[in-house]
């Protein structure tokens, strides 16, 4: 395979492919009115949901917030001083507003169902922060309400599905160019204990609810849902079966979620295997993300993604193309050879272009309440894992796509 074919068929700065987010660029008029959201949980990721929304304002007007704490409601006020909001701390009240056409819902993992419930069923569409819900059961109601209410959206922010760099990558994997995949090696490392400031001791487990059980999903869940939800996605597929093992191996501080821990996916079907992993104990891999073929291997960081060829596809590769006289692909900085070269946006930046194109036109957005119960799925059987010490096996009632 020359430099003129690779570039056609291999998914690397390929020509004519058209994302999520330019088809929402197409449908977008400057005389629709913007959507009038609302936004439950004002946290960090709440807060940085709408510092990306208040740059889209043909799309978006955020028009209330919901926090249940009043220091939340005050940073928010602070945060974005042009904005009147409209205040609520109880969602329910948010969702019965009839002027919001949309909800933002970026709260702890156990309240996403409630608020998500409420608002479909009073006639909002919803962009619910990832991992979907904190249980299967969860997931498998929001799949009945969606059904039953067509017209309206439900995203789930696993935002790969949207950046034009997991995209192209997706393209490898589908044209087979990366040959027989076999491994997925994926970490998400830091070197932080995770809490955060608590003003006072009784919103200890509201504040870093990511460290107790009955509020949050752990690192499977904040961290490496990202990766395996990618996965599911880019192959069409989902594990069969999950391993998980872990432990409080650093941090002693009566958090109750581990804060080391690795999840071995094994995918039948494709014959290939998922490595899964996270510390919160050590920062030097950070963000990793290999996907290993026979042909070569994508390694992926947060913004950038390099290919490095197998052997005998380096030797290819090196080949100047003596029709077009395209000069061979070359290496970036050492680095391997850039999947994409254009410089991309905030993920989140796409992902709500989808949803707003989405409401537009009716259509299920590419992160939806299936592939979103789909990962929901796999994180709940590896926490399931992680802590009773058992294999987890896929069942035929959890193939919602």
């Amino acid at each position: 395979m020359n430099r003129r074919d690779f570039m056609k068929t291999g998914g690397i700065v390929l020509s004519g492919s058209l994302f999520p987010y330019q088809m929402a660029n197409a449908l977008h008029s400057q005389t629709e009115a913007p959507i009038k959201v609302g936004v439950i949980g004002c946290g960090d990721r709440g807060k940085g949901i709408m510092h990306v929304m208040s740059r889209m304002p043909e799309q978006f007007d955020i028009i209330a917030v919901c926090d249940v704490m009043d220091f939340r409601l005050d940073q928010t006020y602070k945060a974005f001083p042009k904005h009147k909001f409209k205040t609520y701390k109880q969602y329910e009240k948010l969702v019965e507003d009839k002027s919001i056409d949309a909800v933002i819902i970026a709260t702890p993992l156990n309240m996403h169902f409630a608020p998500a419930k409420a608002a479909l069923e009073a006639g909002k569409h919803v962009y619910l922060e990832k991992t979907m819900t904190y249980s299967i059961p969860e997931a498998m109601e929001l799949i009945k309400i969606v059904k039953d209410k067509p017209s309206l959206t439900l995203q789930v922010g696993h935002q790969y599905r949207y950046t034009p760099l997991y995209y192209k990558v997706k393209e490898m994997i589908q044209s087979g160019y990366l040959g027989k995949i076999t491994q997925i090696d994926s970490r998400w490392d830091r070197n932080w204990n995770w809490k955060r400031p608590v003003p006072d001791p009784s919103l200890e487990k509201i504040i870093n609810w990511r460290m107790y059980k009955d509020y949050s999903g752990g690192l499977p869940a904040e961290l490496l849902s990202h990766q395996i939800d990618f996965i599911n996605w880019a192959f069409e597929t989902h594990p069969d079966t999950i391993i998980g093992t872990g432990g409080i191996d650093n941090y002693h501080d009566g958090r109750e979620t581990f804060d080391n821990v690795q999840l071995l996916l094994r995918y039948e079907k494709e014959e290939m295997i998922g490595n899964f992993g996270a510390t919160c104990s050590n920062a030097r891999e950070g963000y990793s993300f290999s996907i290993k073929g026979t042909q070569g291997t994508v390694e992926l960081l947060m913004n950038e993604g390099y290919f490095y060829p197998e052997k005998e596809r380096m030797e290819e590769l090196q080949i100047v193309d003596g029709v077009s006289g395209a000069t061979k692909l070359t290496w970036k900085d050492g680095k391997g050879i850039p999947i994409l070269e254009e410089k991309t946006k905030d993920g989140t930046w796409y992902a709500l272009e989808d949803f707003y194109k989405s409401i537009q036109t009716k259509a299920m957005p590419a992160s939806n309440v299936l592939s979103g119960a789909t990962t929901a799925t796999c994180i709940h059987l590896a926490n399931h894992s992680l802590f009773n010490k058992t294999i987890e096996n896929w069942k035929p009632e959890y193939n919602y796509i």
